[in-house]
């Protein structure tokens, strides 16, 4: 690695004792493997367990013991109004005002949910805007939407797609096609941050762009919350949604967050599929017959609230707002360009890097392609005791989250990297 000599295990554990961000990995509990502590950089898909998190769920196993259905009123923090526990730090973390976030369902449910109220075709306005390489999750639901209304998806999902012999959009190409899709546009639907390559989108600007057509923009924030900074209602974004379990930490499967602009929170007019927690919480109980929808991201809400996984939830969010998003977000683009200067310093034309070098467009992620396939690398990898995400046949992606991940991670990932006998059989 002499094109970066200070690519050191000495350089790497300096870096740690200067971060003052660093004391937030002894507050989770790291995997281990058969060398001891697993150098874990798959928080993308599944994030770590806050230590934090055990004494929330006890906490309201205990109120559950003791009080049964007494618990909705009488626990130490009361069932009925628990989701507003985690309201303001679900603000705080993307950039929300009051009232416009709100913690429920999975994300598919979600998107789902969203979509009955904002993809109203009418006219020539029909097509929805995608990534090419979106999650499958985002085009199955999005063409179920188009189908449901009698729409043709492989006519009216326009999807966006990398130029011939590059890997990533480019932001330039992705507001041509809104504007040259014009008046056609319904709804623009992307990720903030692409699931596979990495790249994160300037969804300002995509925000600004898609209005200026007349059509919604939303974004599936899965790879972007808690990994980005976001102002949501200051980019006048109409909707988000995203899972809490990749960068949040709230466990497998763990609670969605959404979404929605004050000014369509305000509109209880909205269509929507209706739920009984999304009515007027002061009427409520008294069960009328007519749907009367509350104000703000609440009143998308369908079910009363699953404690549990809110509970893990709230005490992973404890973490954000005591870290501050702006402070992980500096520290996971040091992370992160120390990762990638150790891989260019190994790769000798082995891999190449898919996620864009510039740090604005991407978050805590480098997305690695291997000529050949990664699936003999990715098992060698897990063989030395690193644990990243492959993606059939030949991607792996690697992701420093700032909460947990150390530089010396990054270090010992791209030293066993390295010295995989795979790899060595490609070296030129």
């Amino acid at each position: 690695m002499s094109h970066f000599p200070d690519f050191t295990l000495e350089n790497a554990r300096q870096l740690d004792r200067a971060d003052s961000l660093s004391s937030f990995r002894d507050r989770f509990h790291l995997p281990t493997g058969a060398q001891g502590e697993l150098v874990y950089l798959c928080g993308n898909s599944l994030g770590l367990q806050p230590k934090n998190v055990r004494p929330a769920l006890d906490e309201v196993l205990d109120d559950w013991a003791r009080l049964a259905v007494e618990g909705h009123f009488a626990a130490a923090r009361p069932w009925m109004p628990y989701h507003r526990l985690l309201a303001a730090s679900g603000e705080k973390l993307v950039g929300a005002r009051p009232g416009e976030v709100v913690f429920m369902n999975s994300l598919s449910v979600n998107l789902h949910l969203l979509m009955a109220s904002f993809y109203r075709p009418t006219g020539s306005r029909t097509r929805i805007l995608v990534e090419g390489g979106a999650f499958p999750s985002d085009r199955y639901a999005v063409a179920t939407h188009l189908e449901h209304h009698g729409l043709d998806p492989d006519e009216q999902m326009v999807q966006l797609r990398p130029r011939e012999g590059e890997d990533c959009l480019r932001p330039e190409d992705i507001l041509a096609t809104i504007e040259a899709q014009g008046d056609t546009l319904a709804l623009i639907l992307l990720g903030g941050v692409n699931y596979y390559t990495g790249q994160a989108f300037d969804m300002r600007e995509i925000t600004r762009a898609g209005h200026a057509v007349g059509a919604r923009v939303a974004f599936d924030l899965a790879h972007a919350a808690g990994n980005l900074e976001l102002a949501l209602h200051d980019w006048n974004v109409d909707w988000a949604a995203w899972c809490g379990y990749k960068y949040l930490n709230s466990g497998p499967g763990g609670i969605s967050g959404v979404f929605v602009h004050e000014r369509h929170g305000r509109d209880t007019t909205l269509p929507r599929l209706a739920g009984w927690w999304g009515h007027d919480s002061e009427t409520r109980f008294a069960m009328p017959e007519r749907f009367q929808a509350m104000e703000g991201a609440e009143g998308w809400q369908l079910s009363n609230p699953p404690i549990l996984p809110l509970a893990a939830l709230r005490a992973s969010l404890e973490l954000f707002d005591e870290a501050g998003m702006p402070a992980l977000r500096a520290r996971s683009l040091r992370l992160t360009a120390w990762l990638e200067q150790g891989l260019d310093a190994a790769s000798h034309g082995r891999f190449r890097q898919l996620t864009p070098r510039d740090p604005a467009q991407r978050g805590a992620q480098l997305s690695l392609h291997f000529p050949g396939g990664a699936t003999t690398v990715m098992r060698e990898l897990e063989a030395a005791d690193v644990l990243a995400d492959l993606r059939r046949p030949d991607v792996i992606r690697l992701s420093p989250a700032p909460l947990y991940n150390s530089f010396e991670d990054c270090w010992h990932a791209v030293q066993r990297l390295d010295g995989l006998p795979a790899l060595n059989s490609r070296r030129p």
